[in-house]
């Protein structure tokens, strides 16, 4: 038994998809390289080790490649087992954190302080822990998706987002509506149902605005592109000073550490939600060109993935998975560009955080493994 599992897992590797990988891989490295160039100056002005952040960083990306190849290790139909499992945790955790175990940081409630310094933010771990929970239900009642089983997917996925939103924190709960939205449509939800689905979101939505149920620094993040080039002081100066930054790049860029904008440290935030803004100052539109090529690459390997899955429940976690990836990018690109609001979200591989960085690993080794099992 053991001698035709050793079999197995040994054809599954022989299946990886390498170019996944390498534009992983690809976005990783550059996403350090800029990361250096936008955090640097500031550090040495404050005579810190200017490699403080890269170094963070770097040990963040080892602990996603090993989190990636455990998830790679286990077969994804014991994980579609486990995912009431998963469901659990994410409710578990995302309670714990909105508790006094956890901390608040310019105005969100959303972490785990750890020892030396790290922390830890469960609600991007949830992304993940909600599309393989959310997944497994819907694989579960394939082809029974009536008005019953709706409500309790809606009820699967309300739980974690009102955790989220306690915090709050608008930028994940929009990700994981995006999430919900994608997987549901892709279950064979009817048309009709989806539409209830959306007015009623809207109508939330509207109430939430009505109601005042926002802080005037949240509403003022959200409007803030509206208002680009008026408000200098205020929320719209991140994306003024972003949009400063990418336009300077031109077509090739002012070069690598050589950014007026990204070395005299003009932009807020710039090595975490605004790393888009060093990319486009310092490499210009063919760097960013380059990037944006590497994404595609990527989502087209996870999105040919869900098309090819041996069963439904591989096809929902790669479309959760695109959609995740596909949504961070527009909207962390966007929003530097000051098309979209400012609501915090990471650009996937590149942004500095820890929890980020793991979670798109552990999100990629779930897509790898159904990839390398297809066949089996």
């Amino acid at each position: 038994m053991s001698e035709r599992r050793a079999r197995r897992e040994s054809g599954a590797v022989r299946h990886l998809d390498l170019l996944l990988m390498g534009s992983v891989l690809a976005t990783c490295a550059l996403g350090l390289a800029m990361i250096y160039s936008a955090s640097h100056a500031r550090l040495e002005k404050q005579g810190l080790d200017p490699l403080y952040y890269v170094k963070r960083q770097a040990v963040f990306m080892v602990i996603g490649v090993a989190v990636m190849g455990v998830v790679m290790a286990v077969d994804y139909r014991k994980i579609r087992d486990v995912a009431p499992v998963a469901y659990g945790l994410l409710v578990l955790v995302l309670a714990a954190v909105v508790s006094p175990l956890g901390t608040r940081s310019k105005g969100t409630q959303g972490w785990f302080q750890l020892p030396g310094g790290f922390q830890l933010q469960p609600s991007e771990f949830a992304k993940f822990l909600l599309i393989i929970g959310l997944a497994g239900f819907l694989y579960q009642h394939r082809g029974e998706l009536d008005a019953y089983r709706l409500a309790i997917a809606c009820f699967i996925v309300g739980l974690p987002l009102a955790l989220v939103m306690l915090q709050p924190d608008l930028g994940t709960a929009m990700v994981i509506a995006v999430i919900s939205i994608a997987m549901l449509t892709v279950a064979g939800v009817r048309g009709r149902h989806m539409l209830v689905l959306v007015l009623i979101g809207i109508t939330g939505v509207i109430g939430i605005w009505h109601f005042d149920v926002l802080k005037q620094y949240q509403v003022d993040r959200l409007t803030s592109f509206l208002n680009a080039g008026k408000d200098t002081q205020g929320a719209a100066y991140n994306q003024d000073q972003g949009r400063t930054a990418i336009a300077n790049g031109g077509l090739l860029g002012q070069g690598y550490l050589s950014g007026s904008q990204t070395e005299g440290g003009f932009v807020p935030e710039q090595h975490t939600d605004f790393i888009f803004t060093a990319v486009g100052e310092e490499l210009g539109f063919v760097g960013s060109a380059l990037l944006l090529a590497l994404f595609a690459l990527m989502i087209w390997r996870i999105w040919r993935t869900g098309a090819i899955a041996r069963d439904l429940f591989g096809t929902l976690v790669c479309v959760g998975v695109v959609a995740m990836f596909a949504f961070q990018i527009f909207e962390s690109i966007g929003m530097t560009m000051a098309i979209m609001p400012i609501t915090g979200i990471p650009l996937p591989f590149m942004s500095y955080g820890g929890s980020s960085v793991i979670t798109c690993f552990a999100c990629v080794g779930l897509v790898a493994n159904v990839h390398m099992r297809r066949f089996s």
